[in-house]
């Protein structure tokens, strides 16, 4: 999973940062640093938990080359269509 991910899911579902802090019980710098620069950088038990707390909400994380359970978006790879 990575930033681009979380700021995707939480667009996705319309939430602000403080909604997905607030929900997940992790304060708004943490979901900053999770999202920041393209890549997770908090603590493994934050991402658990603004994970699991954007999941609850309907939202499917995808690792590449894995297939969605319904509809949604995905971003392919430049040269990869």
């Amino acid at each position: 999973m990575t930033g681009n991910q979380l700021q995707a899911a939480r667009a996705l579902i319309g939430w602000s940062q403080a909604r997905v802090a607030e929900a997940a019980k992790v304060s708004i710098p943490t979901v900053k640093r999770a999202e920041g620069a393209g890549k997770v950088s908090a603590s493994p038990s934050a991402i658990e938990a603004i994970r699991a707390t954007l999941e609850v909400q309907g939202i499917q994380f995808l690792d590449e080359g894995d297939t969605a359970n319904g509809a949604g978006v995905v971003l392919v790879k430049k040269g990869a269509q």
